[in-house]
C-alpha cells in the first residue's frame, strides 16, 4: 500500500525498542537557570556531530510548547555518566540561548507498550528547564552525552497573542505520526502495517537525530520568514484552539502538514473566513481527521480516524487535495505574471515536484486559479500537481504549492532529487513575495495577469482526483 511506502521513505534512521535493563535510581531532577542572551552561532554549532550509539542518549519535554517564561522537564535516557543540554532557537541566525551544568545521566527503563501505544511517561525527569529570557520561536534542546553521542529534543515557545502577525505552525501531530521510536508508528509495528499504533504519544522521544521532520521540513521555511523581516508569531498545530489565530495576518502551513484534528481545522477555518491569508507549503496536507487525547494523537486508519475528503474533502480549505506518491516531475509556471512570482526568475524546474504532490479536485472553491501545471506520471498514471490560488469571501488569500518538495528545494542542490539552486532562487522568492504580502492583511485579488496568454484558466472545481492515500 502507498501508505506504507511512504513510511518507509519517511522513517529512515529510526531507533528501535530500549533493552531490557533495570535502571539505576534516578536523581532528582535539576533545575536550570534563567537564560543568558542569545549568543550568534557562526560555526552552526547547533548540529549535531556525533551520531552516538543507540539508546546512548535520547529524550523527551513533558511540554510541546511553553509560553516565554514557562518551565518544562526534560526526561532523559543515557548510557553515559553525565550529559549536558543546550537550547539552540533556530530561524535565520541559530543561537544558543541556554545551556545547563552537567548533569548526573542515568539509564531509564525500556519502553513500555500499551495498548499498542510506545509510551516513556515512565521516565523520571531529568531537568527542568526555565525559559525566562527565551524570545519566542522554534527551538531545538540539543543533549549532549559525556561519551559524545548527541540527539535533539524539539519544543516551541509560543506566542501569546498572534494579532497582527505572520503565523509559523511546527506541524507536531505529523511528526508524531511518522515517530517509528520504540518500534511503533501510525504507519507500521514489529509486524509491519497490521501492528501499528493506534495511537501515538508525545512521551517518548522521536526517532532518528529527535528532530527529523523539523529540518527535513520546516527549518530552511522558518529562515526565509525570518528574514522576510515581517512580524512573526509561533505555534504548534496543538496551539491551534479557538482564539488563537484572532487577529493574525497570515498562517504559513509548511513542508508535512498531515494529520489535524476538527479543532486545529476549525480554528484554521474561522480565521480565513475572517481575513486571516493562508500558505500551505507543502503537501498532502489536511489528510487525516486524527483525535486528540491528552499527550495522544488517537488515529487507527480505520474507525476512529477517516480521511477528511469522505466527508469534508481539504480541498474547501487548502484549494487542492493530495493526488500522488510516489511523485518526481519538472515544475513548470503557467501564471508567470502573477504577483506571488513577482522577481523571479525560470518558468522550468526539474526535481521540485515531489515526492507527493496534489491536484485541483472535487471541493476546490470556485475561481480558484491554477499558478503552476507540472504534468507527469504517477506509477504509470498520467497526473499533474498544482500550485494555485483562491480568494476567501472574507479577501483573504489562499496559496498552495501542491508539491512536498517546496520547502526542500530552498536548500538548491543540497535538496537532492535533481533540485537546482535556480529551485532555490525561485522558491525562494515567491516565499518572501507571499510573507510580504500576506503580512499587510488581507491578500485578496491579485492583479491582472499582463496578457491572456500567461493566465490560463483554472481547472473545474469538479476535477477528478486520485485515491492515493499516505
Amino acid at each position: 500500500m502507498r501508505r506504507i511506502l511512504l513510511a518507509l521513505v519517511l522513517l529512515a534512521a529510526a531507533c528501535g525498542p530500549p533493552p531490557a535493563t533495570r535502571p539505576p535510581a534516578a536523581p532528582p531532577p535539576a533545575t536550570a537557570g534563567p537564560a543568558k542572551p542569545p549568543v550568534a552561532d557562526v560555526q552552526e554549532s547547533w548540529r549535531i556531530t556525533r551520531h552516538g550509539a543507540e539508546h546512548e542518549i535520547e529524550g523527551y519535554a513533558d511540554r510541546v510548547s511553553v509560553l516565554p517564561g514557562e518551565r518544562f522537564r526534560l526526561h532523559v535516557s543515557t548510557t553515559a555518566p553525565r550529559f549536558t543540554a543546550l537550547a539552540f532557537r533556530m530561524g535565520a541566525n541559530p543561537a544558543k540561548v541556554w545551556e545547563s551544568a552537567r548533569t548526573p545521566g542515568t539509564r531509564q527503563a525500556p519502553a513500555r507498550v500499551v495498548n499498542g501505544t510506545v509510551t516513556a511517561a515512565h521516565w523520571s525527569p531529568s531537568l527542568t528547564v526555565d525559559t525566562a529570557g527565551w524570545p519566542e520561536g522554534a527551538y531545538l534542546i540539543r543533549l549532549d552525552a559525556s561519551t559524545g553521542g548527541q540527539r535533539y529534543v524539539p519544543v516551541t515557545v509560543r506566542s501569546a497573542s498572534t494579532a497582527g502577525r505572520v503565523v509559523i505552525v511546527n506541524a507536531v501531530t505529523t511528526w508524531q505520526a511518522y515517530n517509528l521510536w520504540g518500534g511503533r508508528s501510525l504507519y507500521t509495528g514489529p509486524g509491519g502495517f497490521g501492528h501499528r499504533s493506534r495511537a501515538v504519544t508525545f512521551d517518548r522521544p522521536y526517532d532518528g537525530t529527535g528532530a527529523r521532520l523539523f529540518l527535513d521540513f520546516e527549518k530552511d521555511a522558518l529562515a526565509v520568514a525570518e528574514e522576510s523581516g515581517v512580524p512573526l508569531a509561533y505555534l504548534t498545530d496543538l496551539d491551534l484552539v479557538p482564539g488563537a489565530l484572532d487577529g493574525a495576518r497570515a498562517l504559513f502551513s509548511l513542508g508535512h502538514d498531515e494529520y489535524w484534528s476538527p479543532g486545529m481545522r476549525a480554528t484554521v477555518t474561522r480565521a480565513r473566513d475572517h481575513g486571516t491569508n493562508l500558505a500551505f507549503l507543502g503537501a498532502n496536507a489536511v489528510y487525516w481527521r486524527i483525535a486528540l487525547r491528552g499527550r495522544q494523537v488517537v488515529c487507527d486508519k480505520e474507525r476512529v480516524c477517516d480521511l477528511w475528503r469522505e466527508t469534508a474533502p481539504e480541498s474547501a480549505l487548502v484549494g487542492q487535495m493530495y493526488d500522488c506518491f510516489p511523485a518526481e516531475g519538472v515544475y513548470r509556471v503557467s501564471r508567470p505574471g502573477h504577483w506571488i512570482f513577482a522577481g523571479t526568475k525560470g518558468r522550468r524546474f526539474p526535481g521540485l515536484v515531489g515526492v507527493e504532490t496534489d491536484r485541483v479536485s472535487r471541493g476546490s472553491p470556485a475561481g480558484v486559479q491554477v499558478l503552476a501545471e507540472s504534468p507527469f506520471s504517477c506509477g504509470g498514471r498520467a497526473s499533474v500537481s498544482h500550485s494555485t490560488y483562491y480568494t476567501a469571501p472574507s479577501g483573504a488569500g489562499v496559496f498552495a504549492s501542491g508539491t512536498m518538495r517546496w520547502v526542500c528545494a530552498l536548500r538548491g542542490r543540497r535538496c537532492g532529487h535533481g533540485v537546482t539552486d535556480a529551485a532555490a532562487a525561485f522558491t525562494r522568492r515567491a516565499t518572501l513575495n507571499l510573507l510580504t504580502r500576506f503580512a499587510e492583511g488581507p491578500a485578496g485579488n491579485p492583479p491582472p495577469a499582463p496578457s491572456a496568454s500567461s493566465a490560463p484558466s483554472a481547472r473545474p472545481a469538479g476535477a477528478r482526483s486520485g485515491d492515493a492515500g499516505s
